[in-house]
């Protein structure tokens, strides 16, 4: 774990300059706006660790897969999210000495993300080889109000003698990605050069043909006004300008930076510098002043819907809202056709592309916090990958309109590469078809269903129809060779979560088709015609509810991960020896695939997707088996277990969970966080309050609450849209209230009653657990 992040409601800071960090830090302080984003590199060069990264939404390259045999089915690339144009670089001579932090002293630093405005500053004292001291102070903006554009302040001050500097402002589309499976460069250049004032860089993908163009604007001015430009560089993919300046002790050098990235994703390819060209005009009024305003007041609209509030635990606070902060400068839901990578915009692992921690973990937090148009975007970039699902399952022997949704996408088609997963991890086909369901119970909006969710649903189901067989030595339907959420589990069978939803597919899909039936006889009649699905389908469907076989221990009376789990040897987490944690980076892959130890929710993952199908006893039962056997080595692990802990009264658990979840990445539990931030676990960490500690569900088309305050707080308060309805919660000592700050009645249920609540009105309730 790293420590150093210092604890503030508002501010995420580091006051002492760490090399052997620095990639830690640079995906920590990531900024981005949901169109592009960028590590927090330094603008000036950095000889040090660094892992530059700068990326556009949407725009990718299929890296050859790299394997060491090919199977059959086997996706021919992996999809990644490229590394793109630094616009901020700066190369920079002081009295002929390069600016490197690497390479002189650096006498005082800090970096500090400003999450209630959305900027990025930095500051630092380098002492230079000769003895002269500067002062940089650095702010960074990718905005909001206008996303195509970002912008930056750099200023620096003579601190102890006259100097003079030279400097070298540039764009670089150079650039690789440093997991290239074959050290291939994904760009090829396409032009460049000097456009009135500014520089621009234009260039395409190979392979994937986007093309993209930037237009980069500096503006330089000393003690005695605007500097202008001498001359300027031209390399292949690189243009940058000279510019030169002295400076008297005490004064300031400021180099601003403003630039427009366009893509053909978005616009013509033709007409790319013209429109990059437009977008910085658009901003040329504004000083940098008001560019900041602007962007505080763009965050303030987005606190205003989506800020949750804990009293009496500055740790906590600053976790919730930098998990908040990142959510939202991933993914806005302003273009159906993205969607949400593990990583974002902060690094590479992952590709960035499509997983199903969208549906799983990230529905419930923009359902709850935006508009319905947001969820159903996402839901809609399946919908419309559903002929590439399809074809992912032809393609595995599958037949009649079965699909298997991707593991790994960006386009639709699978690009994942490791057998275990692409082949065996079929569960997400659950987890979208249950995000479907968790969209239309929580918004009420059932014309999704018919307009675009039961093809989605009809589809799914035919897969799990056909990736059952039934076992005559059981007399019951049985799936073989799968990998449950549990990744140190590979190629099992009947793994009891994959089983169970599954079966639970199957069950919402016919009841869904019998609500349509039921809604307006005949009315329905095209869709069941282009949905073909017949009688005998829908009886074999329930043949296999009926009969699927889900493996269960009777002495402790708890439903077995998989079958054989019991003959493993049964070691809790808590007596191993810490120095083998955390087993992926200790321990052989053989030793951990024949351990217990289970890396992330998989049983319980189904309890908490189907909690209304057990009561608490038996969750209790499956919670104090599984739990102690978890190393928690997934982002996505302790949000689940928090949720259930909150759920049964654990609160001390649960609270344990919420930390270990809301800072994985501020302290860097796992020891990976320099690859990039776990973008969709960040959405868990919501989950983890609003479901886990203020227990809020939906039963019956209700709101129902049901809060509790772990000992730690004094109070927390957090606001939900619900069905139209804007609520206002607020939780404490003596229990909690609610109040509907919009105009639209809602219905609210707690543990002992259900009332309605009107437009301007608040619900003071006294319990609270």
């Amino acid at each position: 774990m790293k420590t150093y992040i210092k604890h503030d409601p508002w501010q995420i800071i580091e006051n002492e300059f760490r090399p052997d960090h620095n990639e830690f830090s640079e995906s920590i302080f990531s900024i981005g706006n949901g169109r592009m984003g960028q590590r927090a590199n330094f603008e000036e060069q950095f000889s040090g660790r660094t892992l530059q990264g700068s990326y556009l939404a949407g725009i990718y390259y299929p890296d050859k897969t790299r394997v060491g045999w090919w199977k059959n089915g086997y996706p021919e690339y992996f999809a990644k999210v490229i590394n793109s144009f630094n616009w901020i670089g700066l190369t920079i001579m002081i009295d002929g000495q390069p600016l490197d932090l690497a390479k002189v002293k650096v006498k005082s630093f800090e970096r500090r993300l400003d999450m209630q405005r959305g900027i990025l500053q930095r500051s630092f004292v380098a002492v230079m080889p000769d003895g002269a001291e500067v002062k940089v102070e650095a702010s960074r903006m990718y905005h909001l109000f206008a996303s195509e554009t970002a912008s930056l302040q750099y200023t620096i001050q003579a601190l102890t003698a006259d100097v003079v500097i030279e400097l070298i402002s540039f764009l670089d589309a150079e650039v690789v990605n440093r997991d290239s499976n074959y050290d291939e460069k994904f760009w090829e250049p396409l032009s460049q050069g000097v456009k009135g004032d500014n520089l621009f860089v234009c260039s395409r993908t190979k392979k994937t043909g986007f093309e993209a163009c930037a237009e980069l604007q500096t503006r330089i001015t000393g003690a005695d006004g605007m500097i202008s430009a001498g001359d300027s560089i031209s390399e292949n993919g690189y243009i940058g300008q000279r510019y030169r300046s002295s400076l008297a002790r005490s004064q300031t050098l400021c180099i601003e930076k403003r630039v427009a990235i366009v893509t053909s994703e978005n616009h013509a390819a033709a007409d790319l510098q013209a429109v990059a060209t437009a977008r910085l005009a658009e901003l040329a009024p504004l000083q940098f002043d008001q560019l900041k305003e602007k962007q505080a007041k763009a965050w303030q609209a987005i606190w205003a819907e989506s800020d949750i509030e804990i009293f009496g635990d500055v740790a906590a606070q600053q976790a919730i809202r930098y998990n908040i902060f990142q959510l939202n400068q991933t993914y806005t839901g302003e273009d159906a056709r993205l969607n949400i990578g593990p990583k974002g915009f902060t690094g590479e692992k992952y590709g960035g592309v499509t997983y199903w921690d969208t549906e799983a973990y990230c529905i419930p937090f923009y359902l709850a916090t935006q508009s319905p148009e947001i969820a159903r975007n996402l839901l809609l970039y399946r919908h419309q990958q559903l002929g590439k699902a399809i074809e992912n399952a032809e393609k595995l022997g599958f037949s009649n309109g079965a699909a298997l949704f991707p593991m790994v996408t960006i386009n639709g088609e699978e690009c994942h590469n490791e057998w275990e997963i692409t082949f065996e991890e079929i569960h997400r086909n659950g987890a979208i078809a249950f995000a479907i369901y968790n969209y239309v119970r929580y918004t009420g909006d059932t014309d999704y269903i018919w307009s675009h969710g039961l093809d989605v649903l009809v589809a799914i189901s035919r897969f799990w129809a056909q990736r059952v067989n039934w076992s005559t030595d059981k007399q019951q339907y049985v799936m073989l060779g799968v990998t449950g959420p549990n990744e140190y589990e590979n190629n099992v069978n009947n793994n009891w979560y994959t089983n169970r939803i599954a079966s639970w597919c199957l069950e919402y899909t016919l009841n869904c088709l019998s609500d349509a039936e039921r809604a307006q006889p005949g009315s329905f009649n095209a869709m069941f015609d282009r949905l073909g699905v017949s009688g005998e389908e829908r009886n074999s469907w329930q043949h296999i509810i009926d009969n699927l076989y889900y493996p269960y221990d009777e002495k402790r009376q708890i439903f077995l991960q998989q079958d054989g789990f019991l003959d493993k040897e049964l070691i809790v987490v808590g007596d191993l020896d810490p120095s083998q944690r955390p087993i992926n980076q200790k321990w052989s892959w053989d030793r951990i695939l024949r351990s217990c130890y289970i890396k992330q929710a998989d049983v319980l993952q189904g309890f908490y997707f189907l909690e209304e199908c057990f009561d608490d006893d038996t969750l209790r039962r499956h919670f104090e088996f599984y739990e102690p056997l978890t190393v928690h080595e997934s982002s996505l692990s302790p949000c689940v277990h928090a949720i259930l802990a909150a759920k049964l009264g654990k609160t001390d658990k649960a609270y344990e969970f919420y930390l270990r979840t809301s800072r994985l990445d501020l302290d860097d539990y796992n020891n990976d966080t320099e690859d990039g931030l776990h973008i969709t676990s960040m959405a868990g960490t919501w989950m983890t309050i609003v479901e886990g500690f203020a227990g809020m569900r939906v039963k019956e088309g209700k709101l129902y609450l049901n809060p509790m305050l772990p000992k730690e707080w004094k109070g927390y308060k957090f606001r939900v849209r619900f069905r139209g309805a804007i609520l206002l919660i607020e939780v404490n000592g003596n229990g909690y209230t609610v109040d509907n700050i919009s105009d639209t009645s809602v219905d609210i249920a707690t543990t002992t009653d259900i009332f309605g609540l009107a437009g301007g009105s608040r619900k003071e309730v006294s319990q609270a657990r």
